[in-house]
């Protein structure tokens, strides 16, 4: 959406597609889950419209389905070779979702977008993303934040001394109701140790630092690993770079 107040910014979506381009160049399998917030808040319509939660969250998918199509096609442009998968039947414009042919994909260097969430109402997006990454067998899940440079102690556009976090375990963040992702989301990381790093997507190359290991943003993950500074996931990100 970048500064738009709605849809699609072509700006933005061009810097997001010349990162995902670089970082897929020097070897780093990379799946892309996207969101529909731009376009639909399933939950929010629900509640201010008396609509029916679940027929608002299947509109929400289609909203996701309308981004990844927007970030294909630019992609393409800029010479990636790109697979979307949906969760729901839409084969003219997407793959259905088999994870053997995501692997696949991966394997030969193709960057892999998965759209429509998990294909279930009730089921947010941040969901979609880490049962995915639990899926493919990723070595981070990189949440991308709009105009948010990590997890914070209270929200810092209320409250400026809010302070922000380098490190934070999961139980943390579950116990504090940390705002990193829906609970359910940062439950199936925690139970599969699967380290999550929140930054702040409009930062210059954000995507490709913290692939690189190098982001100031906030690192969720187990407790031995936020004692030991980090140092296991930085390990991984080497390694799958």
């Amino acid at each position: 959406m970048g500064p738009r107040p709605f849809g699609i910014d072509s700006e933005t979506l061009r810097l997001i597609a010349d990162q995902i381009r670089n970082i897929n160049a020097g070897g780093t399998e990379l799946a892309v889950v996207v969101g529909g917030g731009n376009f639909w808040r399933g939950k929010s319509v629900a509640e201010s419209s008396g609509m029916d939660q679940a027929m608002a969250d299947y509109a929400g998918m289609l909203a996701t389905i309308m981004n990844a199509v927007a970030l294909q096609d630019v992609l393409e442009q800029c010479g990636v070779t790109v697979r979307t998968q949906s969760a729901i039947n839409v084969q003219q414009v997407a793959e259905p979702y088999i994870l053997r042919r995501a692997l696949r994909h991966l394997e030969k260097g193709r960057v892999v977008i998965f759209a429509a969430g998990t294909g279930n109402p009730y089921m947010s997006t941040d969901t979609a993303a880490a049962l995915r990454a639990v899926e493919i067998g990723a070595g981070v899940v990189l949440m991308a934040k709009n105009k948010v440079d990590g997890v914070y102690e209270a929200d810092p556009s209320i409250d400026p001394r809010a302070r922000r976090f380098e490190r934070l375990s999961y139980i943390d963040a579950l116990q504090r109701r940390l705002a990193v992702m829906d609970s359910t989301a940062l439950t199936i990381c925690m139970d599969n140790a699967l380290p999550i790093i929140v930054f702040d997507l409009r930062a210059p190359r954000s995507i490709e630092r913290a692939v690189a290991g190098e982001s100031s943003g906030t690192l969720v993950s187990t407790l031995e690993t936020v004692l030991a500074g980090g140092a296991g996931v930085a390990a991984t990100l080497r390694e799958t770079t």
